[in-house]
């Protein structure tokens, strides 16, 4: 039996609407083999959510670092919102526990999933803002980000390893890497990418994320960290 009122607790937001609640954990594949369940999936709730997510991260981020540029400011926010953060924060949060998943997604490994942990973050947002208001939804956001921000606050911003890579690569190779999509999922309103970065055809690293931008960064840090330990 679930314990939602644990989970209240944990997030620290009661909620009016629990029905708001449960649905921010209800993967499609759970209604699609239980057509007669009384909540939807939880995409619009997702797609709420992730809004919600990146307009509190930058807002926070323009009133926090003034002197940044939009390059520098988006840099940061591509950090903090990005899938492995989601992930990272919700299993720190053990929203896994609470997913209603299908009997297949629940039998390969659905509840640890860093793409259905970071979408039932995101639809938590979503839901917490629509039964509690924005207010409630961006202090919850800040709140489990706090860690995050206050590391910016104190080491800088993050290294921007498209940059580095490529002037790794000239350096040695005399050439630049290449950023090619070779998966694109999810629904059209909240796509997953996929993206290789190569150099003379030989795969470096692999990323996704949540925007092309994201995944290519991603995917840049992955090669960067391994060919720097050859």
């Amino acid at each position: 039996m679930v314990n939602w009122q644990a989970l209240q607790q944990v997030i620290g937001t009661a909620f009016q609407d629990p029905s708001l609640l449960q649905q921010a954990f209800v993967h499609s594949s759970y209604v699609n083999e239980n057509p007669d369940f009384p909540l939807p999936d939880n995409e619009r709730l997702e797609f709420l959510g992730d809004a919600l997510l990146s307009f509190v991260v930058a807002e926070k981020l323009y009133y926090e670092f003034p002197h940044l540029a939009e390059g520098e400011l988006t840099e940061i926010r591509v950090s903090l919102v990005r899938q492995e953060t989601l992930a990272q924060l919700a299993s720190a949060l053990k929203l896994g526990d609470y997913l209603y998943l299908g009997k297949g997604e629940e039998s390969t490994g659905g509840r640890q999933r860093q793409t259905n942990l970071a979408d039932a973050f995101e639809a938590l947002i979503g839901a917490i803002f629509l039964d509690q208001g924005l207010t409630a939804a961006r202090d919850f956001v800040l709140g489990k980000l706090d860690s995050r921000l206050d590391r910016i606050r104190t080491r800088g911003i993050g290294r921007n390893y498209k940059a580095l890579l490529q002037e790794f690569t000239q350096a040695e190779y005399q050439q630049l890497p290449a950023y090619r999509v070779v998966e694109t999922s999810g629904p059209p309103h909240d796509k997953d990418f996929t993206i290789e970065v190569t150099l003379e055809d030989k795969i470096l690293g692999t990323g996704s994320g949540k925007s092309k931008r994201a995944a290519e960064m991603e995917a840049a840090r992955s090669a960067w960290e391994e060919l720097k330990t050859k």
